[in-house]
């Protein structure tokens, strides 16, 4: 299973890192979890600290069992995590397959290549549906740079 939600990417791994630390080893709720993310990463909201959660479950660092949610021994490792974005998180694989047969393309071309994989059901949200996802996938190549998977170049981006 894929997840969707992608947080605003971190200037480096260490805060990757810290995000995980921040989840317990031993079984902690939701609420609880999301406290300590928004505290050890000064976010803003509980919304911003539950995506991070849901994040860290895609790229194989939390999981969530009966008990509630716990931090894996996974080690951080750029070669490992980006092969979790790709396989774990919505979106990404789609994206850096555009990516790789494109070239290079700007947030809004990647869009345009993503836009087909938008689930149904998302459209029917309402009018903002597109702006919500044209951020989502600003993000989504934005981790793929902080990943190795990609580079900036001139307001686009291209394969690494």
């Amino acid at each position: 299973m894929r997840l969707k939600p992608v947080p605003e990417p971190p200037g480096d791994l260490e805060t990757v890192e810290r995000a995980q630390r921040a989840v317990p080893l031993v079984p902690g709720t939701e609420d609880d979890c999301c406290a300590r993310l928004e505290q050890r990463l000064d976010l803003d909201s509980r919304d911003t600290a539950r995506t991070w959660l849901t994040f860290l479950r895609a790229l194989g660092l939390v999981e969530e069992g009966t008990s509630g949610f716990t931090r894996t021994r996974a080690e951080i490792d750029r070669e490992t995590l980006a092969e979790s974005f790709r396989g774990g998180v919505f979106g990404a694989r789609e994206v850096l397959d555009a990516l790789a047969a494109e070239g290079r393309l700007s947030p809004e071309e990647a869009f345009d290549r993503f836009e087909q994989h938008v689930p149904e059901w998302e459209r029917h949200k309402g009018a903002g549906w597109q702006r919500t996802w044209r951020e989502r996938v600003r993000r989504l190549l934005e981790w793929a740079v902080l990943l190795g998977l990609a580079e900036r170049a001139d307001g686009s981006y291209r394969p690494r």
